[in-house]
């Protein structure tokens, strides 16, 4: 069965964010998937499931778990179906409890995606915790349905901050469903944010709870973070840089008050032929 490796978000070798990707006929048992994730422990491993050349079923995996979206897991999907499995230049991909995701690529190879927003809100109280799972200052705390989102002073204090992971985890194990927002997940990951001069915004992710202790680059947070920041800033357009040690841009335009356009470049690094 032939495997892709694909760095998204990026247009170089080594950044960005790696992730895997199997085109079937058929699903895979579900535990076999789950250890072919485990043993590429990549942030994401990609399973498409055809139903014509223009549409397919998607499902992502971490190394521990299944998760129910994945940004840069997508865009690496698309690459390859746009490179091996179809002459068309737009996809559907369809995705369980999330509707359908228009992918299309651009002449240049930049692949942009249509996604479902999920919206930030605002919170006051919060847990305790969120105030040492990193050792910078906030002076904002929000959630979506993914992550509660630490804002910082400045650009420079997102690189220069260090998660505390095993407070991390604990936040993950301890934290309820939020009675304030519906939608939330029963253990949230955490991301940081601030506005940068030569980006609109820079973000890091954490989620070691998934097996993940730093998520290179992670589009689906962004559906959260850009509208944030497209409030904030004014603007409807705005570039972003996720500041991992591998690092990737993302280009993200608000399309209406429930879709946005996320999209990137990405790279081949590896085609494998694997035994299952």
């Amino acid at each position: 069965m032939k495997m892709y490796q694909v760095d998204a978000f990026t247009q170089s070798l080594f950044k960005g964010n790696p992730a895997a990707v199997l085109v079937l006929d058929e699903w895979l048992d579900d535990a076999w998937m789950q250890n072919i994730a485990q043993e590429n422990n990549l942030a994401e491993t990609a399973f498409v499931k055809r139903i014509d050349d223009t549409h397919y079923e998607i499902r992502w995996f971490t190394p521990t778990l299944e998760v129910d979206f994945c940004g840069h897991a997508t865009l690496a999907s698309a690459f390859v179906l746009f490179k091996e499995f179809t002459i068309a230049k737009t996809v559907h991909l369809h995705v369980k409890n999330l509707g359908i995701f228009i992918i299309e690529q651009a002449e240049d190879g930049k692949i942009k995606m249509n996604f479902p927003i999920r919206a930030a809100q605002p919170l006051t109280d919060y847990p305790e915790l969120l105030n040492y799972v990193i050792d910078q200052p906030f002076k904002a705390v929000y959630q979506n349905a993914q992550a509660f989102i630490l804002v910082l002073e400045s650009a420079q204090a997102v690189i220069d901050a260090v998660p505390d992971l095993v407070t991390i985890q604990k936040l993950a194990a301890s934290y309820q469903v939020s009675t304030a927002i519906t939608a939330y997940t029963d253990q949230p990951d955490v991301t940081i944010t601030a506005t940068s001069e030569q980006y609109d915004y820079v973000a890091r992710y954490f989620a070691p709870h998934k097996g993940i202790n730093e998520d290179p680059v992670t589009g689906s947070m962004h559906t959260g973070l850009a509208p944030l920041w497209a409030e904030k800033l004014g603007k409807n357009q705005l570039i972003a840089y996720q500041a991992s040690k591998r690092g990737g841009q993302l280009y993200c335009k608000i399309l209406d008050e429930n879709r946005i356009e996320i999209s990137g470049y990405a790279k081949l690094y590896m085609q494998a032929e694997i035994e299952v």
